[in-house]
């Protein structure tokens, strides 16, 4: 199957962000609808995709070997699995470096949210946040504990995480 400009432009995304939802491809690729992007993945790369247990999008072998790009997680199998290495979003990024450790008690949203505003005088969207946050967790870099709201923290220490900024 050969892929046009586009179709490999967008493989190329599957394999940064993955493993990742219809709706962070469809704000990636400014499309309309979550639909929108099922049916490109379905006509145009149906055979470089597939689905986890977890319904996430996750880009196959074949489709990491024709894009030139690294993917958005790698792990260190000495550490059952945990991720070593994660290319994300700038604001990804800054979460991960102010976001409670693994030892330390989770925080809200709105706290990491004002973490952001102190360490790097950005004023995100709090839903930016929760979705960056919720994006982490599907990378296993970060768990999120229920008490009256919803709470996180990191998964791995922060020195055993390299974290590069894509885009």
């Amino acid at each position: 199957m050969t892929l046009s400009e586009e179709a490999t432009e967008r493989l190329a995304d599957v394999v940064e962000l993955q493993p990742t939802k219809n709706s962070e491809l469809q704000d990636r690729w400014d499309m309309e609808s979550g639909s929108e992007v099922h049916q490109f993945l379905e006509n145009e790369l149906g055979d470089y995709y597939f689905r986890d247990d977890n319904s996430l999008i996750r880009a196959t072998a074949e489709a990491n070997d024709l894009v030139d790009v690294e993917p958005g997680i790698e792990s260190d199998p000495e550490s059952d699995g945990a991720p070593s290495r994660i290319r994300v979003p700038e604001l990804h990024a800054q979460i991960v470096s102010v976001l409670a450790g693994p030892e330390e008690e989770s925080e809200s949203v709105v706290s990491v949210l004002h973490a952001l505003r102190d360490e790097y005088d950005v004023d995100p969207e709090a839903e930016d946040v929760r979705s960056s946050l919720q994006s982490l967790r599907r990378k296993d870099v970060v768990d999120v504990e229920y008490r009256t709201v919803p709470t996180f923290r990191l998964t791995v220490e922060r020195d055993d995480l390299e974290v590069s900024v894509s885009e």
